[in-house]
């Protein structure tokens, strides 16, 4: 952002004179396999009903191989238990054939178990239907069960709003209120919509949104946001955007759709598993016809069993289930800590980051400028200067204009007079023109008074800060320097992402003297100043040539003048304290902060949640591999390929529950 002038919408903090806008999402998961576990939470009824089926399917099949001699009624029975036992598979099955796919662990399964029961292997035919079942039981609980951790850590919006009516007090849907409207808010409840304290003082509970467990005072004048949790004071808060554009609206869209960008393993994953199973399916049908071929020995039985215990094994839901629950479990754990990732695909790329490119202002320091010095080029007075100045930038809501308009008042007691302004432009990168009395006067950068071939400009200033120059006309009569502080945890950030073997490189539309400080205090490796918006796509792109396919570049910004940066890099990363709808909407991560530690967090994370994943993949093949290894050369049973299957599966997912719980910093 920098010196570049923007539009922002300022929020609520604890810093009056600094601009904050965060916007995020929840979640809702989808797991994209040829079958669907968990798409609905199971509930007690279902899971009775369930097994009441399974009771009576076992209890028809055990009758009918343990208490009927007759050959005809003996096998009717056992088919009529396999039925009511397995019907929802029978049926899964049929569905996944009616849309066109085949090879599911449905149709494999019921494969291997017509299989064991064509040649009189029948208690092991009904167990593995059994199991298999449970199996898919317990996973559909783990997921559920990890959708619901996530849900309630995430759990932003309130059923109602409590409308003040001239009838006394309504509760009404988020949706139904209008802006402008005057909502209030309870000790204890969720605030509903954004809006701004009208009456009132209390402390919010923003760990919710921000992953921060210390309250933030809110008082009249403050900026609030829905999703936050009101303290022990009632307050009254005049609505400022509707539901559709108000934090917790954009929070839950942005992790809804979250799901839909799969990583790269997930898309290799899923490829895979759909040329694995029927190439096993082949193979088993390979070790029925060529091993009695080979070796003479025509006992099909053996080879039979030895094929179904194949189909067992051939089933992909360790991988195709446990993958992207893990990467789920990843974005989970950030939305906890206060960051918003956009897609598992985004989770994954902060693992592969080498280089990351920072805005200053806003991003490394506060963005919360003061004046801390008026000069003066001329016979005119830095009073005059100050309220010159505080006229042209009186429709900027940009933080060095907010500073200069703070300075104003402090110093005037009083707003500036609007009305003596015309002709009012503003030229992005650059600074502001206006007409007062008739005069054009000039406000904005050194650049900007190059563009307008202003005269007297100083050679140097000697100071380190922002400065706005004032022109009136083509003169340069004086200039304003303005300070910025760097964020607390700003050097922390730097030196854990350099211990990460991470290039930290700094892009700044301000001046050199002041960009070399920040980026000397903070030890960041590259500095690039006075650059426009342009510029920054520019040397960002440069940056990117000399980095290798497989390494990534991020932008970290937070102005609406670095959207088409943050765009442009493998991983763009907005600053949701302080940052613009722009810069928010194009970011493929969102900070729900302002502050930059949360990046090294992310990233700790992310790596955390690939180990979790990369774990899954080698134990789930690794296990599958053997136990298929095995079968082949005649080791095994059909029990060792239950364990391969249900017994597999249920470790790969438990394991990715994991990514859901916090990570310490590495």
């Amino acid at each position: 952002m920098d010196t570049e002038h923007s539009s922002t919408v300022p929020p609520p903090s604890d810093e009056p004179s600094c601009n904050h806008a965060h916007v995020n999402g929840t979640q809702k998961h989808n797991h994209n396999h040829t079958h669907e576990h968990g798409n609905d939470d199971r509930s007690i009824k279902d899971i009775l009903i369930t097994a009441l089926f399974w009771i009576i399917g076992i209890c028809i099949s055990l009758i009918g191989i343990y208490l009927i001699d007759q050959p005809a009624y003996k096998l009717l029975l056992i088919l009529a238990g396999y039925i009511v036992l397995g019907h929802e598979v029978l049926l899964s099955s049929l569905t996944s054939i009616v849309h066109g796919s085949i090879f599911d662990e449905n149709f494999l399964m019921i494969l291997a178990t017509i299989g064991a029961l064509y040649i009189g292997e029948y208690n092991e035919a009904i167990a593995v239907l059994l199991l298999f079942q449970i199996g898919e039981l317990l996973q559909d609980l783990a997921v559920d069960n990890s959708k619901r951790h996530f849900a309630d850590a995430m759990n932003l919006k309130s059923l109602f709003a409590t409308v003040e009516t001239a009838d006394g007090l309504k509760q009404l849907a988020p949706e139904q209120v209008q802006v402008g409207t005057v909502i209030v808010v309870k000790p204890s409840e969720k605030i509903a919509l954004d809006g701004t304290v009208v009456e009132g003082s209390s402390f919010l509970d923003t760990s919710s949104l921000t992953g921060e467990s210390i309250p933030r005072k809110a008082s009249v004048g403050d900026n609030v946001l829905s999703g936050c949790i009101n303290g022990e004071q009632t307050l009254k808060i005049k609505v400022t955007k509707p539901y559709t554009e108000s934090t917790v609206a954009k929070v839950l869209d942005l992790v809804e759709n979250a799901s839909a960008r799969k990583s790269v393993t997930e898309n290799f994953i899923t490829k895979f598993a759909r040329i694995y199973t029927p190439i096993v399916a082949l193979l088993a049908v390979f070790l029925v016809l060529i091993p009695p071929i080979i070796t003479g020995n025509h006992d099909l039985q053996r080879w039979i069993y030895t094929a179904c215990s194949f189909l067992v094994v051939s089933c992909p839901c360790a991988l195709v289930i446990s993958v992207p629950l893990g990467f789920f479990g990843g974005i989970g754990a950030s939305s906890k800590n206060g960051i918003i990732i956009k897609g598992s695909n985004y989770l994954e790329g902060l693992t592969t980051l080498r280089t990351i490119v920072f805005d200053k202002t806003g991003t490394l320091t506060k963005g919360c400028f003061v004046v801390k010095e008026i000069r003066s080029f001329s016979n005119v007075s830095e009073k005059e200067i100050l309220k010159t100045a505080a006229l042209l930038e009186g429709f900027s809501t940009h933080p060095i204009a907010t500073s200069i308009l703070t300075a104003y008042k402090e110093r005037f007691q009083t707003e500036p007079n609007l009305k003596e302004l015309s002709g009012y432009k503003e030229i992005s990168g650059h600074g502001v023109q206006a007409n007062i009395n008739g005069i054009t006067y000039y406000l904005g950068n050194k650049r900007y008074m190059e563009t307008i071939n202003a005269t007297d400009i100083p050679v140097s200033l000697n100071t380190i800060g922002t400065i706005t120059y004032l022109s009136k006309g083509s003169n340069c009569i004086g200039c304003l320097i303005i300070s910025d502080e760097i964020k607390a945890d700003a050097k922390a950030t730097l030196d854990a992402l350099k211990k990460q073997g991470i290039k930290t490189v700094l892009l700044t539309g301000d001046t050199k003297a002041a960009a070399n400080q920040v980026a000397n205090r903070l030890g960041i490796d590259m500095v690039f100043s006075e650059l426009l918006p342009t510029d920054k796509v520019t040397k960002l792109e440069e940056i990117m040539k000399h980095q290798s396919p497989k390494e990534g570049t991020a932008f970290v910004g937070d102005g609406i003048n670095d959207a088409p940066v943050i765009a442009r890099s493998d991983i763009g990363i907005a600053m949701g304290g302080v940052g613009s709808d722009a810069a928010i909407e194009a970011a493929d991560i969102v900070l729900m902060t302002d502050e930059p530690g949360k990046i090294a967090k992310a990233i700790a994370i992310a790596k955390h949640t690939k180990r979790i994943v990369t774990a899954n993949i080698i134990f789930a093949l690794g296990m599958k591999l053997l136990v298929l290894l095995l079968l082949a050369l005649g080791f095994g049973s059909m029990w060792l390929a239950i364990f391969a299957d249900v017994g597999v599966s249920l470790i790969a997912i438990m394991n990715s529950i994991r990514a859901l719980h916090d990570v310490n910093l590495e």
